[in-house]
């Protein structure tokens, strides 16, 4: 098959064909990142920028053993409250569970 002259797309057209989803923001840090993907971890995509101010604020070592935590508990209803119970705890340096204490 042989090439007409008119077959050929201007580029604007060729890249205007392509459209990509907009998630509504912009994440430039890493940390923002993070927050985010804990929000989903907890399943609370609504208070994602609750998490994102935690992982701008809170030592990442506190968020990851708390995160741990809940991720690894089998029958949790409301994760995110979990989560935020585990921070408090870690944050006054109390530790989880009583396996931890005896450690």
């Amino acid at each position: 098959m042989k090439r007409q002259p008119g077959d050929l797309k201007p580029m604007s057209q060729v890249l205007a064909d392509y459209v990509l989803e907009d998630k509504g923001g912009f994440i430039t840090r890493e940390w923002q990142d993070y927050g985010y993907r804990l929000a989903v971890d907890m399943g609370e995509e609504t208070k994602k920028s609750m998490y994102i101010k935690l992982a701008k604020t809170t030592d990442r070592a506190v968020l990851e053993q708390a995160r741990a935590f809940v991720l690894g508990s089998a029958t949790v209803k409301n994760r995110g409250k979990l989560f935020m119970w585990a921070v408090g705890k870690l944050k006054r340096g109390e530790p989880l569970s009583r396996g931890e204490a005896e450690a």
